[in-house]
C-alpha cells in the first residue's frame, strides 16, 4: 500500500488498507493500483448518487398517486431530516471534539431565513407538481433551473454576464418548448407549478452559495447547513400546507383519520423511507462533489436525467413524440454547454491561483470546524446543483 495518506481521515485510510489487504499482491505493487482504487470509489459514489436521486423521483410520483398530500409529506421529510442532521452533527462533534455551531436568532432570521423560505417553496411546489405531470415533463422542466441560477448569480454579483449564457438560455428554453409542444400528457397547472419551482430553485441556490461563503456564519459544513435550514423551512411551509391540505389530511383514512392502525403505520413507514432517501440524496451529492469535482457532479447529473427519462418512458408509460425527443436533446445540449463553459472558467481560475490544488477528501467538510472554504470547486456545491427533486 502507498504511504501517501496526507489529507485522509482514519476511516478512509482503513478502507484503503482493507482493499489492499484483499487484493492480489501483484496488483497492489502495480502503478495502476491507486488509479483503479480512485476509479472504483468514484464509480461507487456516482452509482450512490444515481440510485438515491432516481429512486426519490419515482418514489414521490408513486406516493402522490394515492397519498395526495405533497406539502405535508414535505414537512414530515424536513422534520425527519432535521433529526437525522442533529444526530449526525452531534456524532461528528464528539469525534472531532469540537462544539457545534449555533447561530443567534437575529443572525438566523436575517441570513438563514431567506434561503430557507425559497428552498421550501421550491421543494413544496416541485412535489405538488408531481400530482399533475409526468416524471419526464417534471425532469425536463426542473432542468431549466440552470437558467434562473445564471440570472440570480448575475443579479447577486456571483458571476459576470457573458454572451454564451444567452446561447445556453436559448438552448434550454427552446428545447423545453419543443419538449412540451402538443404533448398529449401536458398539464398546464402542473407545468406552472414546476416552472415556478425552477425559478425559486435558482434563487435558492444563489442564496445558499452566499450563505456558505460568509465566513463568520461558519455554515460551510453541509450537515450544519441542513440542520439550520430545516426549522425555518418547516415554519415557512406549515401555513400554506394547512390552508391547502389541512382539512383533507385530518380526515383521510390513510393518515390522521385512520380506522386501521396497520394502514396508519404503513403510511408512516412509507413517508419515513422517503425522508431517509432525501437525506441520503443530499449527502450523496456532497460526497460526489467533494470527492471529485463540480464537473463530475454536473456530467453525472446530465446522464442521471437521461436515465430518468428512459425509465419513465419504458416503465411509467410516459409518451414522447419525435418533436418532443428532439426538444429533449436540445435542452440537454444546453445543459452540456453550461457544464463545458463552467469547466473552462474553473480551469482559468485554478491557473490564476498558481496551481494551488484542492484537498478532495470527501469527509473533510463534514469535519470542518466552521470556517468557510474559498476553494472554487467546493463552493460549487450549491451553484452546480441544478435540478431536483425534493432535497434539503
Amino acid at each position: 500500500m502507498g504511504k501517501n495518506t496526507r489529507g485522509k481521515t482514519q476511516l478512509e485510510v482503513r478502507v484503503d488498507s482493507a482493499l489492499h489487504s484483499i487484493a492480489p499482491p501483484k496488483l497492489t505493487r502495480s502503478s495502476w493500483c491507486n488509479t483503479c482504487l480512485v476509479a472504483v470509489k468514484t464509480v461507487a459514489l456516482v452509482l450512490f448518487f444515481y440510485s438515491c436521486s432516481i429512486s426519490l423521483t419515482f418514489y414521490n410520483k408513486w406516493l402522490f398517486q394515492n397519498f395526495k398530500f405533497p406539502l405535508f409529506v414535505t414537512i414530515i421529510h424536513l422534520a425527519i431530516k432535521f433529526v437525522i442532521a442533529a444526530v449526525v452533527r452531534t456524532c461528528l462533534g464528539c469525534v472531532a471534539k469540537r462544539n457545534n455551531i449555533i447561530l443567534p436568532w437575529s443572525v438566523y432570521m436575517k441570513r438563514v431565513a431567506p434561503t430557507g423560505f425559497s428552498s421550501v417553496l421550491d421543494i413544496g411546489l416541485s412535489n405538488w407538481s408531481l400530482l399533475y405531470i409526468t416524471v419526464s415533463l417534471y425532469t425536463m422542466s426542473k432542468s431549466t433551473a440552470i437558467i434562473f441560477i445564471l440570472v440570480f448569480a448575475i443579479l447577486f454579483g456571483l458571476q459576470r454576464a457573458h454572451f454564451c449564457q444567452i446561447i445556453i438560455v436559448l438552448f434550454i428554453a427552446g428545447g423545453l418548448f419543443m419538449f412540451t409542444y402538443e404533448s398529449t400528457q401536458f398539464n398546464g397547472e402542473g407545468f406552472t407549478l414546476v416552472i415556478i419551482a425552477a425559478v425559486l430553485s435558482g434563487l435558492r441556490w444563489s442564496l445558499a452559495q452566499i450563505l456558505t461563503q460568509e465566513e463568520e456564519l461558519g455554515l460551510s459544513n453541509p450537515v450544519d447547513l441542513i440542520y439550520h435550514l430545516q426549522p425555518v423551512m418547516i415554519l415557512g411551509l406549515m401555513p400554506f400546507a394547512l390552508f391547502v391540505e389541512g382539512l383533507h389530511i385530518s380526515s383521510t383514512k390513510l393518515f390522521l383519520g385512520f380506522e386501521d392502525i396497520h394502514v396508519f403505520l404503513h403510511t408512516w413507514l412509507t413517508i419515513l423511507f422517503g425522508a431517509v432517501l432525501a437525506f441520503m440524496l443530499a449527502m450523496s451529492e456532497f460526497l460526489l462533489l467533494s470527492r471529485t469535482s463540480s464537473l463530475t457532479l454536473s456530467i453525472s447529473g446530465i446522464f442521471k436525467e437521461i436515465c430518468t427519462l428512459y425509465i419513465a418512458s419504458e416503465y411509467s408509460n410516459d409518451k414522447m413524440s419525435l418533436l418532443n425527443f428532439f426538444g429533449m436533446l436540445i435542452c440537454l445540449s444546453g445543459i452540456g454547454l453550461h457544464v463545458i463553459l463552467k469547466t473552462i472558467a474553473s480551469k482559468a481560475i485554478t491557473n490564476s491561483k498558481n496551481g494551488v490544488s484542492r484537498n478532495d477528501d470527501h469527509e473533510q467538510l463534514l469535519m470542518n470546524d466552521g470556517t468557510a472554504n474559498d476553494d472554487e470547486d467546493e463552493e460549487e456545491i450549491f451553484s452546480a446543483k441544478r435540478m431536483h427533486v425534493t432535497r434539503l
